[in-house]
């Protein structure tokens, strides 16, 4: 297998100074330059090493602020975290100072764990304008349509959402599906899931699962490094590896197994041992 992503010793603080992550986002859809300012603050992750191999799924557990959504804003080159040790890697290359959209380009994926409304850009828009970005040569509508429509139809996504703005108005379950959507049209080479089972009910969850399962099964080269909390959407997507985080450490790397015993006996037994 080939190597996707290798993380060495990687120690991050946080940026006091940088803009709120939702009004980054938006500028950064709009096209808008962003300037940071950077103010160091405290250290929030410490000497994390994870490597990714090509068709590899790897799962990230953790209580609240353990650090694991940090992780991923810092695998996106989110300005809001600034490396001060190691190294990141992905497809054998350097990353870190790469901003986000070339690191997108590489194939790199984020779906957030809070997606932000952007009025006036419609789902079918952006989905459309990523998809010809990707592939490199203009598409038209009506095959375009084909093929979101067939990826609404998989989540079960009322297709007259494609012409409202994107994210505006949509429930919480709805927002995840549509990061999985944008997942479905780009087929990156690795997919970073921030909690994208949290908020959603039971028959949400199975659908974002299968949704996810689906991508993996057109693109098995596709790696995917899953953030959670709780071992249930493990029930439906088996992870290679599993990483227990926590106070910005990873403290215990195993199997599937290991979120069995996370759900049976919790993180304090884990961490406090």
């Amino acid at each position: 297998m080939n190597k996707l992503l290798e993380i060495k010793k990687l120690s991050l603080f946080f940026n006091k100074r940088a803009l709120p992550f939702g009004e980054l986002r938006v500028n950064l859809a709009r096209g808008r330059q962003v300037e940071q300012e950077s103010t160091q603050g405290d250290r929030i992750l410490k000497d994390i090493s994870v490597k990714i191999n090509s068709g590899e799924i790897h799962a990230i557990m953790g209580p609240n602020g353990s650090g694991k959504s940090s992780l991923a804003y810092t695998l996106m080159g989110h300005p809001s975290y600034v490396i001060k040790t190691g190294s990141v890697s992905f497809l054998g290359k350097n990353i870190v100072g790469l901003s986000p959209d070339k690191r997108a380009k590489l194939g790199l994926f984020l779906a957030f764990q809070y997606p932000h409304e952007v009025s006036g850009a419609t789902v079918f828009s952006v989905l459309k304008e990523l998809y010809v970005t990707k592939i490199g040569k203009l598409v038209t509508i009506t095959k375009f349509s084909m093929l979101l429509f067939e990826y609404m139809d998989l989540l079960q996504i009322d297709r007259n959402f494609a012409h409202r703005s994107l994210n505006e108005g949509f429930s919480g379950g709805e927002k995840k599906k549509f990061e999985i959507l944008q997942l479905l049209i780009l087929q990156p080479k690795l997919a970073i899931l921030d909690e994208i089972d949290s908020g959603l009910d039971i028959d949400a969850l199975r659908i974002v699962a299968q949704g996810i399962l689906y991508a993996k099964e057109q693109n098995p080269t596709m790696g995917i490094l899953l953030i959670t909390h709780y071992q249930r959407i493990l029930n439906y997507i088996t992870p290679d590896y599993v990483h227990v985080m926590h106070n910005g450490e990873i403290k215990k790397t195993g199997d599937f197994l290991l979120a069995k015993n996370l759900e049976q006996h919790g993180y304090s037994e884990l961490v406090n041992g």
